[in-house]
């Protein structure tokens, strides 16, 4: 689950991370009194949404006047915002925030995540900061420093201070540095964060650490533990189509093929998009309908793969092995005539009675093609789309 910018804010500066002075709106009318009680003559107008990249997206604006701020906030307010990181239709802007403007001498990157390489929490450091540190990762990965971090132990000062040895910095800056090391990896580890990001960590001309920027993603699974961090949630940032599959238990993505895809379990999910994509297709979604399949979760995944405007056709792609394939076909055909579903489709059944499942869906008054070998199926679903 992501969070907002300012609401990561609020936890970097509970945890005494440094950030600037800002004031959340949500209506263009609030910006002159914003602009007046953080003083200053350069304010920052910044689009609250999921998606980095915002800067390349017209989502930063700095303003010299409040005229100027007051202008950005009636552009970005009630307007989606496209991002490199978002799909074409961007993002919804339903509130931004103004800051007071600060006095950059150095912009850094500084991050935690969990890297499955090293089973553990990782610090992520470069004195490459800024718009453009996905290119810096891709073009110059060596100006980008990694740190595992102990799992059985704390994140301990003289590892902050080796990470700001090989960033540069000043002794001077390193009481700063590592407080702001020690604060993230304590929000890291007390509510279940997967990554947190600053981009960037800026030092300003008057020699403070400062969190110009803040990206947090917290663990799904671990929500039920902490409700505070859930109550963050919003859900406007969400893909209506993936949130609704979450509250069914099903694990869908959308994506921009013409293939709907309904598979049980994640990896045959992934080889079956893989197939379809060398036969030339293009998979519209990752479904994984988990291994107890029933009636009712195969009706929402269908109704939720045939609302894609640009889905032409749907390879059902199922092992059974906790449940039995004759009892999944069951289940197709009364999902199929729940939903109304008039897509073409094609049914790829393997496993436990896979024959029998094969056998009833041929048997049925509704037009399927079934298929037991699934390159077969996967050429035949990819003709269909075309």
């Amino acid at each position: 689950m992501n969070i907002h910018e300012y609401q990561a804010k609020v936890l970097f500066k509970n945890y005494g991370i440094n950030v600037p002075n800002f004031k959340v709106i949500s209506n263009s009318n609030e910006t002159k009194n914003a602009c007046e009680e953080l003083g200053g003559s350069v304010w920052v107008v910044k689009a609250q949404v999921h998606a980095g990249g915002r800067g390349k997206g017209g989502g930063v604006i700095v303003c010299h006047t409040i005229e100027d701020a007051i202008s950005a906030s009636k552009k970005l307010l009630g307007s989606n915002l496209i991002t490199p990181q978002t799909d074409s239709t961007g993002q919804p802007i339903n509130k931004i925030i103004v800051e007071a403007g600060q006095e950059i001498s150095k912009e850094l990157y500084l991050g935690l995540l969990v890297d499955r390489a090293t089973e553990s929490i990782t610090i992520l450091a470069s004195t490459e900061g800024g718009m453009d540190i996905e290119e810096v990762a891709t073009n110059s990965p060596e100006k980008i420093i990694k740190q595992a971090i102990n799992p059985l132990g704390k994140l301990e000062i003289k590892e902050c201070h080796e990470v700001a040895a090989k960033i540069g910095l000043s002794l001077s800056l390193y009481d700063q540095f590592t407080s702001t090391m020690i604060g993230l990896y304590n929000i890291f580890t007390d509510n279940d964060a997967n990554l947190i990001e600053i981009n960037p960590l800026i030092i300003t001309s008057n020699n403070n650490i400062i969190a110009l920027d803040g990206k947090i993603d917290f663990d799904d699974n671990a929500l039920y533990r902490n409700e505070e961090i859930s109550s963050l949630r919003d859900i406007e940032q969400e893909d209506k189509k993936e949130r609704s599959a979450s509250e069914h238990q099903l694990n869908y993505i959308s994506l921009d093929g013409s293939v709907g895809c309904m598979v049980n379990g994640a990896g045959l999910a992934m080889a079956t998009m893989d197939l379809i994509e060398y036969h030339g297709g293009s998979p519209a979604n990752f479904l994984d309908v988990g291994g107890g399949t029933t009636s009712e979760r195969v009706a929402k995944a269908f109704e939720i793969i045939q609302s894609g405007k640009n889905v032409k056709a749907i390879l059902v792609n199922i092992f059974g092995g906790i449940v039995r394939c004759d009892l999944i076909a069951n289940g197709i055909l009364q999902a199929i005539e729940k939903v109304g579903l008039t897509l073409p489709i094609v049914v790829r059944l393997e496993g436990t009675n896979a024959q029998e499942g094969l056998e009833i869906l041929n048997k049925s008054n509704i037009n399927i093609v079934t298929e037991a070998d699934l390159t077969k199926a996967a050429k035949k679903i990819v003709e269909m789309a075309k």
